[in-house]
């Protein structure tokens, strides 16, 4: 039997933690995408390290991220909530506090402050998930979660554009960006932590006995790691083939990308409304398939050349952001229903252990995939991502 949610702001706010809690959602992914996107800029520039320097040590803070998250998940499962969301925003305020008493030429504290950046920002989206699960139950938890999505990635536009509008100002700017964006973090985590929310620790005796053992969760762990390449799309792949395959202007780029962004901002709480008829891991197969679809659209559009080539992928592009978000208001969403009480953070940690690994091999990938042709490119990703929708839809 399924149920459908309706639209209501104020249960939306209560249900996403409350009023504070949202403001901290925003504030924190105000200052995030003021620093995200000109991170490895900063390092180039404004320290001076050199740029295959400078990638290496934000690989290496992404890496040591992702091998925090099991003790994320370990932490939620003995109660906390509000206090590990906290955690990971304060862990970023050392991150730009040592960016920013990094001389110039020195590569180690960049990395020190790359690692603290990772840690937090692998950290926050289990720990978000665990609250918002802890707070909203069922079909209210599948609307809080997208909206807190929508809402995150409105603020990691206006940040962007921000940034992009300073960066004339030359270093100078870029160290007024990352203070910002470390004052940006303090005031977010002291909101989280106001919020004061605990779980029951799930080390209760009889807990597992009472809500059934861990699920393993292997195909769809898997197929996440495939899925989780649309989150890419936009941001390396296209501008790739834009650039080097069709010889396109960056502004198709441009304009596919900010077209993502509102596209996701507008659309995420509706889509999953209105998709909350269906069962979740229905939906997740779904996205899988609209995928598919874009991703052969992308090879079509292709083909066209120049000319008519990057308008039809700018078309097929609003395919393959449906897609995305069809894909992002189910996944964490299934993984919260599926995931017994006792060990919620333990296999949130785990999807989103297999969303960052997605996320790092991804841009490898399809770098080294394009030069070989868009069948190259489009056709493997088609067919990985309709096989991971197969896997999806079949586990049970």
């Amino acid at each position: 039997m399924t149920t459908t949610t309706k639209i209501r702001p104020r249960a939306l706010v209560r249900a996403s933690g409350g009023p504070r809690y949202a403001l901290a959602l925003a504030v924190d992914a105000l200052g995030t995408g003021l620093l995200r996107p000109f991170l490895l800029l900063y390092g180039v520039t404004v320290l001076e390290l050199s740029a295959p320097a400078t990638g290496t040590a934000m690989t290496a803070g992404v890496v040591a991220g992702l091998v925090c998250v099991p003790a994320v998940g370990r932490w939620l499962d003995r109660g906390a909530r509000s206090t590990v969301v906290a955690a990971s925003m304060l862990v970023r305020v050392l991150g730009v506090a040592l960016l920013l008493a990094t001389p110039a030429g020195h590569v180690w504290p960049f990395a020190a402050a790359a690692l603290f950046l990772g840690i937090g920002n692998q950290s926050w989206p289990a720990a978000h998930a665990a609250l918002v699960a802890t707070v909203a139950h069922g079909r209210e938890r599948d609307t809080a979660l997208a909206a807190a999505r929508a809402l995150r990635n409105a603020a990691l536009g206006v940040g962007a554009l921000i940034a992009t509008v300073t960066l004339a100002g030359g270093t100078t700017a870029l160290r007024a960006l990352a203070a910002v964006t470390g004052l940006a973090y303090l005031g977010a985590a002291s909101l989280a932590w106001s919020v004061q929310l605990r779980a029951r620790p799930a080390d209760s005796p009889g807990e597992e006995a009472a809500t059934g053992p861990t699920p393993r969760m292997r195909a769809l762990l898997a197929a996440n790691v495939i899925y989780v390449f649309c989150l890419n799309v936009p941001e390396i792949a296209l501008p790739l083939v834009l650039v080097t395959q069709l010889h396109a202007s960056p502004v198709w780029s441009a304009a596919i990308f900010v077209a993502n962004t509102v596209l996701v901002v507008t659309l995420q709480v509706p889509v999953t409304v209105l998709l909350s008829r269906v069962r979740r891991r229905t939906v997740l197969a779904l996205a899988g398939v609209l995928l598919t679809a874009s991703y052969l659209g992308f090879l079509a559009a292709t083909s066209l050349g120049h000319g008519w080539g990057a308008p039809a992928v700018a078309a097929v592009s609003v395919v393959c952001t449906l897609g995305e978000i069809v894909y992002a208001g189910s996944a964490t969403a299934l993984v919260t229903h599926l995931a017994p009480a006792h060990a919620l953070g333990r296999v949130l940690a785990r999807f989103e252990l297999s969303t960052g690994f997605g996320l790092a091999v991804s841009p490898a990938a399809i770098t080294a995939l394009a030069p070989h042709g868009p069948a190259a490119l489009w056709g493997s990703l088609a067919v990985t991502t309709l096989l991971s929708a197969a896997a999806v839809a079949a586990e049970s």
